[in-house]
């Protein structure tokens, strides 16, 4: 089903929508008498004597050369072949359609001069599942992520490569079978279209949706690793999180409470147990973990503004009916929130990792065999899962030291400080898919030592996630090959499967506003 954008408040919500479902995607025909107005004020300065940056000049560095009307559309043709420099992996088509869409929300808030025939093929390309090649490097997030758009522009004109019917073709292919005919970009159009920061907007915003999913499986599968190591529930207690008063910790210690009522393990120990405190990895986890929610909802609510801003330059401005530069073009915000959700992408997978040492540790785990296998010595049962966790997140917090605090000057010091945005954005996949691994061999863990204490039953909710992976991963007896086990209870983490399971939800949106 087309999901219809209102520039100016399009929703977090629209956007995971866009991302997960590849749906097609149309500006709201009110939208359409703003984005006509701004075109036709910038059709006038083009054809006007006085200088108009990026309109009737040069670009950058070369703002002070004008251009002739007569070469108005070489001028913006010329700018689009110029910056396809990008290099390295193509972006994943999901994260390119919603680029695309952010980049219509933009336009769409009538500040950018770009006419409505563009606008339209925009539109189509996402209708008819047209995907711009778009190589994922060559942005520092200033001014904008010019290469990365100016790739996602070339198709626009014929240029370039595309995505169709499961092809890599030439773009003007694709547009031929889609049934499609490339545009010719008139006055400032060119410019409008590559100057912005959806590129980065929309890595993070990837990172951001799949960073929630990846914590509420973590909430979830740490409720299964504190049964298995017959933890405490005493911390959960909804006073202790009351008088600290964060959102976040309040709410995953009341999804935990929930998820473990009815355990018949943690009932078996209530009386008697010898232990004073559990570790911090399975007594902070609120604190931890619930810190890292309230950052992401943070983040998220920084990319949801951003998804909605005119970032481009120079703007239009209908009410005083000026073309004036600016600097909305520098990704600053969204370098920040990139930082940010890498920051809880680390943290979440640190304490999980310590979860994962602690099941595996016959000292530690409360009479569970040595590395979770029935034979130890002949087996090595999940010995190296746990080093493999340990190397993630170990990368995993390499990966989160800043990019925002880089900056290196551009285009003949004209540039002089950027934002980084782009590549602080883009390894957020990598960071969250290291992070479902994590979560992933704790899941195997957590459930191996929870079948270890029968004949006792866990909760209800927690036995439901136990059969979800069942379902994809049989008991670990005998030592097998483990690979395969691994990706499976990772994918199961990544797709939601766990939390569903359980029916653990934590809302993207409490808090964040």
């Amino acid at each position: 089903m087309t999901i219809t954008l209102n520039p100016g408040s399009v929703t977090l919500r629209q956007l995971e929508h866009i991302w997960r479902s590849g749906a097609p995607v149309v500006l709201d025909e009110a939208a359409r008498p703003a984005i006509e107005a701004a075109a036709g004020l910038v059709a006038k300065a083009a054809a006007g004597d006085v200088a108009v940056y990026g309109v009737n000049t040069g670009f950058g560095k070369l703002a002070s050369v004008r251009i002739d009307p007569g070469d108005t559309e070489t001028l913006q043709r010329n700018l689009i072949l110029s910056h396809c420099c990008g290099v390295g992996e193509t972006l994943d088509a999901a994260t390119a359609r919603l680029m695309m869409a952010l980049k219509l929300v933009s336009v769409g808030r009538g500040a950018s001069g770009i006419r409505w025939q563009t606008v339209a093929l925009l539109q189509a390309l996402l209708d008819k599942g047209v995907t711009p090649v778009i190589p994922a490097q060559g942005s520092v997030g200033a001014s904008g992520d010019l290469a990365p758009l100016a790739h996602m522009a070339a198709t626009l004109i014929g240029e370039g490569e595309a995505l169709f019917d499961g092809q890599r073709l030439p773009a003007r292919q694709a547009l031929e079978r889609a049934g499609l005919e490339p545009v010719t970009l008139g006055p400032k159009e060119g410019l409008g279209l590559i100057n912005g920061t959806q590129f980065s907007t929309a890595a993070a915003l990837a990172g951001y949706f799949q960073a929630m999913r990846l914590l509420e499986a973590a909430v979830a599968v740490s409720c299964l690793s504190t049964d298995a190591i017959m933890g405490s529930t005493a911390p959960l207690h909804p006073a202790i999180h009351a008088l600290r008063g964060h959102p976040g910790q309040i709410q995953v210690a009341a999804a935990m409470r929930q998820a473990m009522q009815g355990s018949e393990i943690r009932e078996s120990h209530r009386d008697g147990d010898t232990r004073v405190q559990d570790p911090y990895c399975i007594r902070c986890q609120p604190q931890v973990t619930g810190a890292a929610l309230d950052l992401l909802r943070f983040a998220g609510r920084s990319l949801e503004i951003e998804a909605n801003a005119v970032s481009d330059n120079p703007l239009v401005l209908l009410d005083d009916g000026l073309i004036v530069s600016g600097g909305n073009f520098h990704a600053e915000p969204v370098a920040f929130a990139a930082d940010q959700i890498a920051l809880a992408l680390s943290e979440v997978g640190a304490i999980a990792q310590r979860r994962v040492a602690l099941m595996v540790d016959p000292t530690l785990s409360f009479d569970l065999p040595p590395f979770l296998t029935p034979e130890p010595g002949l087996n090595s049962g999940l010995m190296i899962a746990e080093v493999t966790t340990a190397a993630l997140m170990s990368e995993n917090k390499h990966l989160a030291n800043p990019c925002s605090t880089d900056s290196t000057p551009t285009s003949a010091n004209q540039e002089d400080h950027v934002s980084m945005a782009a590549h602080g954005a883009r390894r957020l996949g990598r960071m969250g898919q290291n992070l479902s691994v994590i979560i992933g061999v704790e899941l195997l863990c957590a459930a191996q030592g929870i079948e270890f204490r029968a004949p006792l039953k866990t909760s209800p909710s927690l036995a439901r996630a136990v059969a979800a992976l069942r379902e994809q991963v049989v008991t670990l007896d005998q030592d097998r090959f483990m690979a395969n086990d691994i990706e499976a209870a990772a994918a199961l983490v990544r797709q939601g499967c766990v939390a569903e399971a359980m029916g653990l939800r934590l809302s993207a949106e409490e808090g964040a506003r």
